[in-house]
């Protein structure tokens, strides 16, 4: 099962919420947000499968991530609250689509249900460039990242997956690599819908999610609701907490 952190206790009334994390992530990233979010419900932050301390599998499917969500889910007692960023909306689409009685309301953070044409091949070529056996501080690597052409808050972001005393990622490196095109594209067999209320929740600067994409979100998320934070790109939970804070807690308690 994922490992998972957990903040705050049950509330009569109120499902837990889970927010599932973006690629090369975990649930670590999360816990500011978790914490202050955990003033009016239990709160857990899963480490997606290869990363963080969960479980090593050999795929990185979408439907493989749903699956493992719902195990969670299952063993915490459903339904639940559920969010996720980047991979983590893919994954948490994916389950709202296939397990759709597990979730009562879901949060899709910077993420739209198609594929990308981007690549992530370039942070994986820099994260191998790093000197594990060399470490003895997360500043040594950011110092290899950047000469690697890893932006300032990317390094930062990258090394919080590192065991320094274990000289390792606590990333997969391999699988995600092997998966790539899973983890950009989206399954054509995932077909819906899921009715539940859903909000689409974007950055003003990012090109995420766009009107192009509003046809394909609402045929498959028919209550679908879009709101955009301003001055956020892709990373707009870190970029802006405490505007992402305020807009889950507007949804999650209308």
């Amino acid at each position: 099962m994922l490992n998972y952190s957990e903040y705050g206790a049950p509330a009569p009334d109120t499902p837990p919420l889970i927010i599932a994390h973006g690629l090369y992530g975990s649930g670590r990233n999360w816990g500011v947000i978790a914490k202050r979010l955990s003033d009016t419900r239990r709160v857990l932050t899963p480490d997606l499968r290869n990363h963080g301390t969960s479980p090593r599998e050999k795929t990185q499917s979408y439907p493989d991530m749903a699956a493992d969500l719902a195990e969670l889910i299952t063993y915490v007692g459903g339904p639940v609250d559920l969010c996720g960023h980047s991979m983590g909306g893919k994954a948490a689409m994916a389950l709202a689509l296939t397990q759709p009685h597990l979730i009562r309301k879901l949060i899709v953070a910077d993420i739209a249900p198609v594929t990308y044409g981007h690549s992530q091949q370039g942070m994986i070529d820099a994260m191998r460039t790093v000197d594990l056996a060399g470490l003895t501080r997360r500043s040594d690597a950011e110092s290899q990242l950047a000469m690697a052409g890893i932006e300032p808050a990317l390094q930062s972001f990258f090394t919080q997956s590192l065991d320094i005393p274990n000289k390792r990622w606590r990333l997969n490196l391999d699988v995600l690599e092997a998966e790539m095109d899973k983890i950009m594209g989206w399954p054509t067999t995932l077909d819906g819908p899921f009715d539940g209320p859903t909000l689409f929740l974007s950055g003003g600067a990012s090109d995420y999610v766009t009107p192009a994409h509003r046809p394909r979100i609402k045929a498959l998320f028919p209550k679908a609701r879009f709101a955009r934070i301003p001055g956020a790109a892709h990373w707009l939970h870190a970029e802006k907490p405490r505007e992402f804070e305020a807009s889950l807690r507007v949804f999650l308690d209308s």
